[in-house]
């Protein structure tokens, strides 16, 4: 969110904070961005304000209570272990994927958790850790309260809102709609947190939507450490894409969905050339693959990047691959201009909307990531300005009222295939900007209006609770979970 002031001297309010593509592509664990990412952030900031407050030596309870969506599919996503994790001290984007299963089998048997690997605990998570998906608090549906004590002595007691994306806001920073923005703390030259105004800095400036974008970002970083940066997200899509088609098996969580991104690319790696078919429509097949692959080692606990979200990362990824595999002007340098241009976007949905499946469905999710992609791409193959966000509004429009009705609570179903989807409209909806002048009848920002309001309306069984829509509908009624949930979603 954009935060400004004025002094006497200043004409117009100098921007302090602002979105940066750092906040919203970031490198961490699957399953979920909002479920996952964002309790263990949770976690690791309760350890930080015990610290700061020399009460960690005190504590010996750690009490836990996940509410709302968080609390109905927290097992389905991992919000419980990623609790645990982030009381431990462990960070998403450090942790080591391999050994959380055996970190967290070690606190569920001796019943010992060691607070930020330094103080050991009884934690026992079947009571200590509690999901209450019936329960929603006022500024977000998911929502997180963790205590601490010394015995019977309440130290310490924080609320946490996982706001999507890995965004994480305390109880006071949701109270006063404050922007929780930790990558970029200085002003920047070219603010905006709309399409028109990006249009309007694009045009006076004589700028792309991508030279506006790094020249924000250089505003905080040097030019080394932004490509850099750049670099090290690109380089964990590449290898999410290569672990996903080499590993096999069936998916965790009780589904039995069998992973098949091995088996397509071995079918695939068949054919002499990527860039020749028999069947025109082969490209496709490798598009889906991308997708398929990102999604499916998300669905297992592995490194990726959300994009805008983990249940949504694929979406993104494929694109870029498309593009490096399929397109003839490749670079990293283009590369770095797609993530750009991309972000760009993002931060005009987060900005207007959500990018929270909790808050307004899949709509926000593989909706955003797919108008960010066709926006990346649009730029890459020498769109305007103005196509860009043409692009962008055609990959939303065509997700408006897209419900999030994870089967038992999983990033599974139907997600792994719904990224695949809206990696092919992207490209889609590129092509079709690119045919023409960058004008449309629907604004990007009427259609993310729309897409506020259309989540706004959604009925909360379908907005990331597994209460309602496929979740409901696939499985015997009695392996699944019933809560009733009332809920007011016009306030969150």
């Amino acid at each position: 969110m954009l935060k400004s002031h004025k002094t006497s001297n200043q004409a117009k309010p100098q921007v302090i904070i602002m979105i940066s593509t750092f906040d919203l592509f970031k490198i961490g664990i699957g399953p979920s961005s909002s479920h996952t990412v964002g309790p263990m952030k949770a976690g690791n900031l309760f350890i930080q304000n015990l610290l700061d407050k020399n009460l960690l030596p005190q504590v010996n309870k750690i009490h836990a209570v996940l509410y709302g969506s968080l609390g109905a599919t927290g097992r389905g996503h991992g919000s419980d272990i990623a609790v645990m994790l982030g009381l431990m001290g462990e960070e998403p984007h450090l942790t080591d994927v391999k050994l959380i299963q055996h970190k967290i089998a070690t606190i569920r048997t001796t019943k010992k958790l060691s607070l930020n690997q330094q103080i050991e605990i009884d934690f026992n998570p079947d009571t200590d850790l509690i999901l209450n998906g019936s329960e929603f608090l006022p500024y977000h549906p998911n929502a997180l309260t963790i205590e601490a004590f010394a015995d019977d002595k309440l130290l310490l007691s924080d609320t946490f809102y996982s706001i999507g994306g890995g965004f994480v806001k305390t109880e006071q920073e949701a109270k006063n709609d404050e922007p929780v923005i930790d990558t970029v703390k200085k002003p920047v030259p070219y603010p905006f947190d709309t399409a028109e105004a990006l249009l309007s800095i694009c045009k006076t400036n004589k700028l792309s939507i991508t030279e506006v974008v790094k020249a924000n970002e250089l505003a905080n970083m040097n030019e080394k450490a932004l490509n850099d940066n750049l670099h090290a997200i690109w380089q964990v899509m590449q290898d999410c894409v290569i672990d996903g088609c080499h590993n096999e098996g069936i998916l965790p969580g009780g589904l039995n969905v069998k992973r098949r991104a091995k088996a397509i690319y071995r079918q695939l790696s068949g054919i002499d050339s990527r860039k020749v078919f028999h069947d025109l429509l082969g490209v496709m097949d490798w598009i889906n693959l991308y997708a398929l692959a990102v999604n499916e080692e998300n669905a297992s606990g592995g490194r990726v990047v959300t994009a805008p979200t983990n249940g949504a990362a694929g979406v993104i990824p494929a694109v870029m691959h498309y593009y490096k595999d399929f397109c003839q002007n490749y670079s990293d340098e283009k590369i770095y201009e797609f993530l750009l241009t991309a972000s760009a976007i993002g931060i005009i949905i987060k900005e207007n909307a959500s990018i929270s499946g909790a808050e307004v469905g899949c709509q926000g999710e593989v909706g955003s990531a797919c108008a960010m992609a066709a926006a990346g791409l649009t730029h890459v193959l020498g769109g305007t300005p103005e196509q860009c966000c043409n692009a962008a509004e055609i990959g939303i429009e065509h997700h408006l009222g897209m419900t999030c009705d994870p089967i038992a609570g999983l990033v599974q179903v139907p997600c792994i295939e719904r990224n695949a989807m809206a990696a092919v409209k992207a490209i889609n909806a590129s092509r079709l900007a690119l045919k023409g002048d960058g004008f449309h009848v629907v604004s990007l920002d009427k259609v993310i209006k729309t897409m506020k309001e259309t989540g706004q309306d959604m009925m909360a069984k379908y907005k990331e609770t597994a209460l309602g829509g496929l979740a409901t509908n696939v499985l015997d009624n009695q392996k699944i979970p019933v809560i009733d949930v009332t809920v007011n979603y016009s306030q969150c």
